[in-house]
Order: C-alpha cells, then sequence, then structure tokens
C-alpha cells in the first residue's frame, strides 16, 4: 500500500509539472523514454544511441554504490546478456521527473516466471550530459 501511495504521489507530482512544457530536461524525459522502448525491442544497439561512450549503470544499496558496468561496449554486452537470460522482460515508465541534468523514474518490470506473469517496481535517476545519459543511478527494489 505505501509503495502505491508513493507511486501516486509521485504520479501528481510530475502531473502538476506538465502544465509547463518548457521545463529543463523535458528532452531528456524523451530520450529516457526512449532508451525504455529499446530496451522493450531488446535491441541494445538501438539503446547504445542514447548514452555517453563512458556511462555508467551504478546500482545503489543501502550506504553502497557498484559500478555495473562502465562504457557502452560494457552496457551493450551486459544487455544482450540480459536479454538473452530473460526473452519475456519488459519495462513500463510510470512516472517520469525531469531536470535540468536529471531524470528520476520509477519502472515496473514485467516478465514470464515459471509460475505465471511476474512483476516488481524500481526506481532509477539517469544523468545527463551533453544530451546523452552519462549515468544510470538504479536502486533495489523495494520489498
Amino acid at each position: 500500500m505505501r509503495h502505491l501511495i508513493h507511486i501516486l504521489a509521485t504520479y501528481l507530482l510530475l502531473a502538476s509539472f506538465s502544465a509547463f512544457p518548457q521545463e529543463p530536461g523535458a528532452g531528456h524525459a524523451q530520450t529516457v523514454r526512449s532508451f525504455i522502448a529499446a530496451f522493450n525491442a531488446h535491441d541494445s544497439s538501438a539503446m547504445s544511441q542514447f548514452v555517453a561512450d563512458d556511462v555508467q549503470w551504478l546500482s545503489v544499496s543501502g550506504d553502497s554504490i557498484s559500478v555495473e558496468t562502465n562504457g557502452k561496449a560494457a552496457l551493450v554486452s551486459a544487455m544482450n546478456g540480459y536479454f538473452q537470460s530473460c526473452p519475456t522482460c519488459r519495462s513500463n515508465l510510470t512516472a517520469l521527473i525531469a531536470s535540468r541534468d536529471r531524470v528520476s523514474a520509477v519502472e515496473v518490470a514485467n516478465w514470464q516466471g515459471k509460475d505465471g506473469p511476474k512483476m516488481q517496481s524500481g526506481m532509477a535517476v539517469y544523468e545527463f550530459s551533453g544530451g546523452l545519459i552519462k549515468r544510470v543511478y538504479y536502486f533495489p527494489v523495494e520489498k
């Protein structure tokens, strides 16, 4: 229930910003949408078009941050392996909040598990530089 309230509050906050179409970072939000669309197509090459050469994918857990991938080639390789291991995985963006250099997103992942459809949500912050995704901070799924 707490998770649902958090998503609803984020959505309402996002909706209140939608009255300002020229808000900073609006183009970055579209880049994140395109990045996730390429993810859903399982097209790591298309995903790479939206990231900087030195992109980093970081996992945040409590008081530590670990580097999952470092560089565009490593991200493409990791995504190729991920798509092989989870051919039914897809992600939906349920909320986006954009600032000048960052986009915060609530993402809901869906996949087919052994016992039927599965779903979980997580949060990510996409950091931009020069119009491209420079870093992705991914926070653990809340249990």
